[in-house]
């Protein structure tokens, strides 16, 4: 077997050396910090009040109605601090309506789902999760940009809610599979 002059592998290292080098310049920077200007998420909290009121309602359908009606004042509390530009406490509304969405999938989760009531109460609260997104979509329009990050998070989650309470309307428990 012959072997490849010296040179040969003197021009290899450095051709190997000069893509490593460049390759570095024009390489994002894996290590970079994220944006100290960005506000970190609120938490998602639900008043003691809220809970009362959710709990004192003992039949699914007035509880998911509550909870749609406690979330839709949580939104208009929070568009009203926008005009007022009070944005932290905007900030903490929309944490509470966020803890208001999970509050109410999760309730409905664990309900009897072989109950139609259960099934109607998801397609009722999918419907009304619809009109949040607009509303949510104008408190980001109108927000600074370093509160936006959770909006627009909060829009994406309230897709995904949206998703999770249509869900059970298709499982097989509710139309099972007949056999062939």
């Amino acid at each position: 077997m012959k072997k490849a002059p010296p040179w040969i592998n003197l021009k290899l290292l450095f051709l190997l050396g000069t893509v490593l080098c460049f390759g570095s310049f024009f390489s994002p920077d894996i290590t970079a910090q994220p944006n100290p200007d960005v506000a970190p998420p609120p938490l998602k909290v639900v008043s003691k009040n809220e809970l009362t009121q959710l709990e004192g309602q003992k039949d699914v359908k007035k509880r998911t109605q509550t909870a749609l009606e406690l979330m839709s004042a949580r939104l208009k509390q929070a568009e009203t601090l926008i005009a007022q530009e009070q944005l932290d406490q905007m900030y903490k509304e929309l944490g509470g309506f966020h803890g208001l969405m999970d509050n109410t999938l999760a309730f409905l989760n664990s309900s009897d789902r072989d109950s139609g009531k259960v099934l109607n109460n998801f397609k009722r609260f999918e419907i009304g999760l619809r009109q949040f997104r607009p509303r949510l979509e104008l408190i980001r329009r109108d927000i600074p940009s370093n509160y936006e990050p959770y909006v627009r998070n909060l829009i994406q989650y309230l897709r995904d809610a949206r998703a999770k309470a249509v869900e059970p309307l298709f499982g097989d428990s509710v139309v099972p599979r007949t056999k062939p």
